[in-house]
């Protein structure tokens, strides 16, 4: 699969669901913005993506929030295995704390096969964190306490996403184009 054709799955998911589905209050301002800087990332092993992130972080804290909000580091093919790259978040923290960005930049993950513990894997409250390609989301502090300033209840997206994502169904996210 070509980087173009990775950008565009990525780029449909966020406007069908992500913005679409308004599972993210705050993710439209910054995508129409252009501010949503998206990486392909051609890394052959954890290690080479590991690197790959310290090089985003970097890029992230030296940019301005008005140029890149946020970034989204796609990786296409290394972690098939859900557990495998949910072990891989521990270790990506850890290199936040090692940039010194520990409540500067936070991470958060999508998987196409994203599970929440004690849920079963086709349940669809999975789905408000599938996305068609493994992601490293880098959010910083400051644009999550705007928005929560903006979206004071903002605890309650979680509730609201999966109570969305009931109504639509398994059938109702195919319809929009999305893979589950």
């Amino acid at each position: 699969m070509s980087d173009q054709e990775i950008l565009e799955q990525t780029r449909h998911w966020l406007e069908k669901a992500v913005i679409g589905l308004n599972l993210c209050p705050f993710a439209k301002a910054v995508y129409v913005k252009n501010q949503v800087r998206l990486v392909v990332s051609h890394a052959r092993h954890a290690d080479d993506l590991l690197e790959e992130l310290d090089s985003e972080l970097d890029l992230l804290a030296s940019t301005p929030s008005d140029e890149i909000d946020t970034t989204l580091l796609i990786h296409p093919t290394l972690f098939d295995n859900f557990l495998d790259f949910n072990d891989f978040m521990e270790i990506a923290d850890d290199v936040v704390i090692e940039h010194a960005l520990e409540g500067v930049v936070q991470l958060a993950s999508f998987h196409p096969g994203f599970q929440f513990e004690g849920t079963e894997p086709d349940a669809i409250s999975n789905y408000t964190n599938r996305a068609p390609f493994a992601m490293l989301h880098l959010l910083r502090e400051e644009s999550i306490a705007r928005a929560v300033q903006a979206f004071p209840e903002a605890e309650a997206i979680f509730e609201e996403n999966i109570k969305t994502l009931e109504k639509l169904g398994h059938t109702g996210w195919r319809a929009l184009g999305l893979n589950s």
